[in-house]
């Protein structure tokens, strides 16, 4: 049995999505409403956020999308930033507010999220809409997740009834994840794993899905799956590497060319899931205006 690996490459889901929110956004238009507006928020020089709030204006300008982006130097106070996101929060010609994280440990990231107001909080990181994602409610659902979810769709991967295990418990990916995955409608039946997770292999050599997003390159390779399993790897690691022009390349969590010649479908990095991170933004900020508008 010839056995190939599935590259899962996210560019064509991304780009399928902003062309068909281009397309909605001029109908949006058309009818007389203003387009939908997304205001940034960017506290530091960190060269990484830069390059992905840089990355949502052009998606923006792609979609036709108003966009206001607030910059500080890192000296920035907490209490300045919460005296914008106030103003925003009350501003007519804003529909989503986005803070890009992390920020500098003298502001606390957990009171800047909670004082973005949940109808304006396009990253889904409120816990208002936290809370509503986790007890099935219409909500903003965290950009990544809700990319992944789109991702497995486009491939026409099956959930219902399958073994999901998600290792990984942050509020921005692994936490959702599993609330999603756990929906019905969605109905996979879901373990939720982390690093201290001991003989890691006995859950995922189970799993028909395998989400992997713990920030830790090689975290899995394949030797924790089996034939037919579908591997979403989150991680975008900076390894240094002296043969490139930047110092460095891009490595997921997952050990990508391990998997070669097995029959597993997998997202690569670069080129997978982080690319869908923006399109989902632009489509919970194109709900925003939506709802806004009533």
């Amino acid at each position: 049995m010839l056995l190939i690996m599935r590259r899962l490459g996210c560019k064509e889901v991304a780009d399928s999505v902003l062309d068909e929110l281009k397309t909605k956004t001029e109908d949006f238009t058309k009818q007389g409403n203003r387009a939908p507006s997304l205001a940034v928020l960017l506290v530091g020089h960190d060269a990484a956020s830069e390059t992905y709030v840089r990355k949502k204006a052009e998606a923006c300008a792609r979609l036709g999308f108003l966009h206001f982006q607030y910059s500080f130097d890192e000296d920035c106070s907490e209490s300045e930033l919460l005296t914008l996101i106030d103003e925003l929060n009350g501003r007519d010609d804003v529909d989503g507010i986005l803070v890009q994280l992390p920020l500098p440990a003298s502001i606390s990231e957990r009171r800047v999220i909670e004082r973005i107001s949940p109808e304006k909080d396009v990253d889904g990181f409120s816990p208002v809409n936290a809370g509503r994602l986790l007890i099935g409610e219409d909500c903003f659902v965290p950009c990544t997740p809700k990319g992944i979810m789109e991702t497995l769709r486009y491939y026409g991967v099956e959930t219902a009834g399958k073994k999901a295990v998600v290792i990984g418990r942050s509020n921005i990916v692994g936490k959702p994840m599993a609330a999603i995955l756990m929906q019905r409608g969605i109905d996979a039946t879901v373990t939720v794993c982390n690093t201290k997770t001991p003989d890691l292999r006995e859950y995922t050599l189970q799993a028909d899905i395998i989400i992997v997003a713990t920030g830790h390159p090689g975290t899995i390779d394949e030797t924790y799956v089996k034939d037919g399993a579908v591997v979403i790897d989150v991680g975008v690691n900076r390894i240094p590497d002296p043969s490139k022009k930047s110092g460095y390349h891009l490595s997921g969590d997952a050990d990508y060319a391990s998997f070669t010649n097995r029959n597993v479908s997998i997202t690569p990095v670069p080129g997978g899931i982080g690319l869908m991170t923006v399109s989902m933004l632009m489509s919970n900020t194109f709900e925003a205006a939506m709802r806004r508008r009533g």
